[in-house]
């Protein structure tokens, strides 16, 4: 029988990431994770992740810069960054977004 439990998440009570980010839903296939107020400055390295990741931009601007391409982010914007591209964000101004990763980031470090 398939698993059929619902599980609901109150990101007021969500763990915090090691980059500021908060865990909100996780399943075996993909979990979400909120970005919240990023403030801006120079982006952090390059780096390559073991998952892929979708995101939706709620509030602010940010550049996103994947495989020698760089596209502008804004509320409403939805990106996509595959499993193992080079990437790295650059926050123009305070920055929130939703993101889901598959398989999960958190799970077994991934997300360092």
């Amino acid at each position: 029988m398939a698993d059929s439990t619902i599980t609901k998440i109150d990101s007021a009570h969500s763990p915090k990431g090691p980059d500021g980010e908060k865990y909100l839903a996780s399943g075996t296939q993909v979990s979400m994770r909120l970005w919240e107020n990023e403030q801006p400055g120079e982006p952090k390295e390059s780096a390559s992740r073991q998952y892929e990741t979708v995101g939706y931009v709620l509030k602010g601007r940010a550049e996103l810069h994947l495989e020698g391409q760089m596209v502008l982010l804004e509320p409403g914007n939805s990106w996509v960054v595959p499993k193992g591209s080079k990437h790295t964000y650059k926050i123009l101004e305070a920055f929130s977004a939703v993101e889901a990763t598959s398989p999960p980031a958190q799970v077994h470090g991934r997300d360092k």
